[in-house]
């Protein structure tokens, strides 16, 4: 296990009805702009508690975030905080409105262009507006952690960027909001959930085995509860430890001290940029097509994987390994989510495009190895077709 420092100011408040407390959390004195996406926020009640918990402050409302939030929409709401003087921040939805309030916050104090923010990965960051979440949406883990993930519209730019001053404040989760949710959407928020343990996870030994273990459980959870959330069924308990897992998939905890990966989202986040598929989605054709490329240098952790989490011990090492490959992707397909280009009509004669977009990136050295070259992403995009 390697040596790390491990730091998360961020405050989580569990459990129904808790949209109350952020008279408590939030100033008396803020002046608050209330970020969301689409007008499920307000078909649910949920924008209407805010206000409600909100009480006498001054409340200005910015709607339309997108579902891969892009630097065009969030800048109407920088323009906005400036001319409106607001001060504090209030992100209302799932990952993507949080990851746009992010920065949102940044860009507020920022002076230059903001989209260098994401052209440096968040290193000219020196300080943002604070803010809160109300996450109604478990998936990417942003409501406890300082990373975000922007596109840019116009130039079919996906970046993403961290900076220690973009910790939320706080974040209440409130398991209740997911009641609501599609079955796609929670199906999704299950693979990101499980992607992301998987980028912490699936590299080399290192001997850390309190991390091993701890997000060996968090796959094991969302192996067991992710076809029953899927199924639409109304229980708190099953959407608590969904939340709860996509929270600590990607806090920072089960990172620390290890090698990581990452090489999937990065593809990824080609395929939603060009393609507009879903980031979740995006991950379920990746991942299992990373796996059988990269099998050798991950061997020893595949192994480990196909044993402790699927349980697989009859077989020589390769069929166990394959056998755990062809659980994962099974896993996801169970979901309703499609783990194959073909399925999004993507073909051989589109991956010239999305490996020119990882160059552009800088995608060139991905992986915990800083192996994964474009020649390697294309073998894996050959793989997942």
């Amino acid at each position: 296990m390697q040596d790390f420092e491990l730091h998360n100011p961020t405050r989580i408040v569990f459990g129904a009805n808790k949209i109350a407390e952020l008279d408590k959390l939030v100033p008396q004195d803020a002046r608050v702009l209330v970020l969301f996406g689409g007008q499920s926020a307000h078909r649910s009640g949920t924008l209407a508690e805010v206000r409600e918990a909100l009480g006498q402050r001054l409340v200005v409302e910015f709607g339309g975030i997108e579902a891969n939030p892009t630097f065009e929409t969030l800048m109407k709401a920088v323009a906005l905080i400036k001319q409106e003087k607001l001060d504090f921040l209030l992100a209302v939805g799932g990952g993507s409105v949080i990851d746009g309030t992010k920065l949102v916050a940044a860009a507020v104090p920022y002076q230059g262009d903001p989209w260098e923010i994401l052209e440096t990965f968040g290193a000219k960051i020196t300080e943002a507006i604070p803010f809160g979440s109300v996450l109604t949406l478990p998936a990417t883990g942003s409501e406890m952690n300082d990373g975000s993930v922007i596109t840019r519209a116009a130039t079919q730019d996906k970046l993403f960027f961290v900076s220690p001053h973009v910790f939320p404040r706080f974040s209440i989760l409130d398991p209740t909001k997911t009641y609501t949710l599609p079955e796609r959407q929670l199906a999704n928020g299950v693979v990101d959930a499980f992607t992301h343990v998987m980028e912490q996870y699936l590299t080399y030994p290192v001997n850390a085995h309190v991390q091993d273990r701890f997000a060996e459980g968090l796959l094991q959870t969302l192996i067991d509860i992710g076809p029953q959330v899927v199924s639409g069924t109304r229980d708190y308990d099953l959407r608590a430890n969904l939340m709860w897992t996509a929270t600590l998939a990607l806090n920072g905890l089960i990172g620390a001290g290890v090698p990581q990966d990452w090489s999937t989202h990065m593809i990824g986040h080609e395929l939603t940029a060009l393609h507009g598929i879903d980031h979740a989605r995006t991950l379920a054709i990746v991942l299992p097509a990373n796996m059988e490329v990269r099998t050798e240098e991950k061997r020893g952790k595949l192994l480990q994987y196909a044993d402790r989490v699927w349980g697989l011990k009859d077989g020589d090492d390769n069929q166990r390994i394959n056998a755990a490959i062809g659980r994962t992707r099974s896993f996801f397909e169970s979901l309703g989510v499609p783990t194959r280009l073909r399925e999004y009509d993507i073909g051989a004669a589109d991956l010239d495009k999305v490996i020119q977009q990882l160059e552009k990136h800088n995608m060139v050295a991905l992986g915990e190895q800083k192996n994964v070259t474009p020649a390697v992403s294309r073998r894996i995009l050959e793989a997942a077709l």
